[in-house]
């Protein structure tokens, strides 16, 4: 693939990754795996975190100026999911690269199952009782609007700890997971959840890239996640930039549809 397609590739992955808070890194593991099928799983995971680090990183500051970041859960969520990242990202190096394309794909096709049988809450304002003790949340974003929520924190911590973990051993940020299940699970409204986790994703995939500089498994491919990179970052602004505009609803139905057809596509190269 030329330099002219990666970047090509990087803006539009960095756009719809930062529209639905996932970072790309689903569309983009695919894309490695058909792409390069020479390299290995650590080579390719590590690619698509660098470039997934630097997308969340910039549409993390757009989001920022939205005031749709809900900074100090993201840190709680950190707290857990820093750690799961990097022992994810010291685990993939010992899985095969046909185990790893059929775990990838399952774990693709449960994600939009998920979302498709669990439809959103309508709601620009959550604060339920159920589940125990809530961790209460009020957030006013740049429009004015008010986002009254609650959750249950441990939850959200060992979740946290789940998706740090599964972003660095699948290359996929953890996004896809961690978007419907602060929606469905944590109450969250979804514009927050992405923009939260668009936050907590840069610094958990941060942590895994210098697990694969300090490890060697991102050498060989510094080149490719650069170009990706320096789409990622310009898509990543026009992403956030088109959340405002777009229903919850549709922007978790654009992450199931994308989950599945993504899925089923990495289990048909995985069973060949």
């Amino acid at each position: 693939m030329t330099y002219f397609l990666l970047v090509a590739l990087g803006f539009a992955v960095g756009t719809f990754g930062t529209l639905i808070g996932a970072g790309g890194g689903f569309i983009l593991m695919p894309i490695l795996l058909l792409s390069y099928p020479q390299r290995s799983a650590d080579e390719l995971t590590a690619i698509s975190l660098a470039m997934i680090c630097c997308n969340a990183t910039s549409g993390s500051i757009s989001y920022a100026r939205m005031k749709r970041i809900d900074y100090t859960s993201g840190v709680l969520f950190l707290m857990a999911g820093i750690p799961g990242a990097v022992l994810g990202a010291m685990t993939v190096a010992y899985i095969p690269r046909q185990a790893f394309n059929l775990v990838f794909g399952l774990v693709l096709i449960a994600g939009s199952l998920f979302i498709f049988f669990r439809p959103p809450r309508e709601s620009g304002s959550s604060m339920s009782t159920h589940g125990g003790t809530r961790f209460r949340r009020t957030l006013i974003d740049a429009q004015g609007t008010r986002h009254e929520f609650a959750y249950n924190l441990p939850v959200g911590i060992v979740l946290s700890l789940f998706v740090g973990f599964a972003s660095s051993l699948l290359g996929i940020g953890g996004g896809i997971i961690h978007v419907p299940a602060m929606v469905h699970l944590l109450d969250f409204p979804v514009h927050l959840a992405t923009a939260t986790s668009h936050f907590v994703l840069a610094a958990m995939t941060l942590a895994g890239t210098i697990v694969h500089l300090v490890d060697g498994s991102l050498r060989a491919g510094l080149a490719i996640a650069g170009c990706l990179a320096v789409g990622a970052v310009a898509g990543a602004q026009l992403g956030a930039r088109l959340s405002h505009r777009i229903h919850g609803r549709w922007i978790l139905r654009a992450l199931a549809v994308a989950l599945a057809l993504v899925g089923m596509r990495i289990l048909i190269a995985a069973v060949r």
